[in-house]
This record gives structure tokens, sequence and C-alpha cells, in this order.
């Protein structure tokens, strides 16, 4: 397997839009849950944060996308020096269903990009829609299968496929690799290279699975309520900030030594 990394990551921004933060601050109550956040996401680059739990992970996906009051400031740069806010695709963590519930992948879908009511049959433009969305993450088969009886891979690509309908400038998925297993792992990340590379969008997703990183990562942040370390996979995986969070000590490939 042979991932092609962002030729131009981290040397500046020729695609569609790039997401600047800096010294960005978020309080929850008396308590200071983000601290001097400051990162620069470039066009078409893949990124991964990382962090324990409890670190403001998923305050900060939250913070970009509008819906946390914080200090600092979220600067977006489209091309040609506009600093409208761009399209923001966002896949949550997996959210659960009920196994038994009758609900499909047509009538979810179709109930998030329409308002057709789900109790009535379905038109055929519409189903057609979504299965040209589907079929953007290969997961066109998908769409008579129950929410229910998917498995966490086959979930993540259908949450993937609508977070890309309309296509965004900037994805964001928190944990999209938590319930997936390893063959379901790889070809999930497959997929998001390929779209990074189709559409020229900046990714930004959270993982604790750190053996993936050097892969298809162009960069990784290091995340505990401030930023500890900002650098390519192998700087910040061997890197004693990172020794110092998670107590491991990890070899060339990205596996725990001892």
């Amino acid at each position: 397997m042979s991932v092609r990394k962002h030729e131009n990551a981290g040397s500046g921004c020729a695609g569609a839009c790039c997401l600047k933060v800096e010294g960005l601050g978020v309080h929850f109550g008396g308590e200071e849950v983000l601290q001097n956040v400051s990162f620069h996401l470039h066009c078409g680059e893949i990124v991964a944060l990382i962090g324990p739990n409890g670190a403001g992970k998923s305050s900060l996906f939250r913070t970009i996308l509008g819906q946390v009051p914080h200090s600092g400031s979220i600067v977006f740069q489209r091309a040609g020096g506009g600093r409208a806010r761009p399209l923001i695709g966002y896949v949550p963590q997996s959210p659960s269903f009920d196994r038994g519930d009758p609900v499909s992948v047509l009538d979810f879908f179709s109930a998030a990009i329409s308002d057709w009511p789900v109790f009535l049959p379905t038109p055929r433009r519409l189903r057609a829609r979504v299965l040209e969305c589907l079929a953007r993450v290969h997961g066109d088969s998908l769409i008579d299968k129950r929410l229910g009886a998917l498995s966490g891979g086959e979930l993540q690509r259908v949450l993937l496929a609508l977070a890309l309908e309309p296509i965004p400038q900037i994805l964001i998925l928190d944990e999209p690799l938590s319930g997936v297993d390893v063959g379901g792992e790889h070809l999930l990340l497959d997929m998001l290279d390929e779209i990074r590379q189709k559409y020229d969008l900046s990714i930004l997703f959270s993982t604790h699975d750190f053996s993936t990183l050097r892969h298809y990562a162009d960069k990784v942040i290091l995340l505990q309520q401030a930023i500890l370390k900002v650098g390519t996979p192998g700087e910040v995986l061997h890197s004693p900030e990172f020794q110092a969070v998670f107590h491991l000590n990890l070899g060339e490939e990205g596996g725990c030594a001892q």
C-alpha cells in the first residue's frame, strides 16, 4: 500500500482553502478546556489530531464548526485571498443505532439531504442522488441496508458520504476509526486519501491509532489542552512530549517497543 502525501503540505496554500487557528482558548464554566491553540491546516493536507481522552480534541472540532464560544481567532483563507467561511463536512464519533430499527441507509440519507417524508416511497430521482453520494465512498451497495445492521466500517462510510454532500473544502472527522476493524481501518483511510486527491480538500481527523499515521498523515498535532508538538508523524511519535503523554516508546514503524 502506497499513499501519496500532499506535495505542498506545509509549504503554502495553492488549493481551495486553508485554516489558520491562532491563540484559541475555550472555557466551559470555570474549566479551561483549550489553551493558546495555534496551528495551520494547508490546502489538500491530511492532519491527524492525537491526544489522551479529555485532551480537548472534540472541543476543538466543535469550536472550528462554530458551535463553541472562544477567544483567539479562526481564519479561513480561500483561493484568491477571500476569507468567506468555507463548506466544512463533519463526521461525528459513531452514533449508535438500535439493531432492530427498520430505518434504512436510504431513509436516513433522504431525510438528511431532502424534505421528502421517509414514510412515503422514495422518488427515483432522490434514490439516484443518494446512490451518487454513496458511490463517492464506494458504498452504493449499502443503500437498502438497515442502519442497525451496518458494521462499524460501513457506518463510517455512510456518515462520510453524508459529510461530502455537498463537497466541502474542509473535512473534519472525530475518531473515524473507532469501532472499525483493522482491515476496515485501512480501507477507510485509503478512501480518505482518494477523496483528498480527487477533490483537493483539507482533512483534519482525530485518532488513537498511531500505527497508521506514518502512511496517511502529512502532519500530526499532539494536543493536551494546549498543543505540545506539531510535525511529521515521525517527529511527533518519537518526541519526548509524546512519550511523556502516552508513556510509549514507538519503533520505526510506529508500533510499540519495549
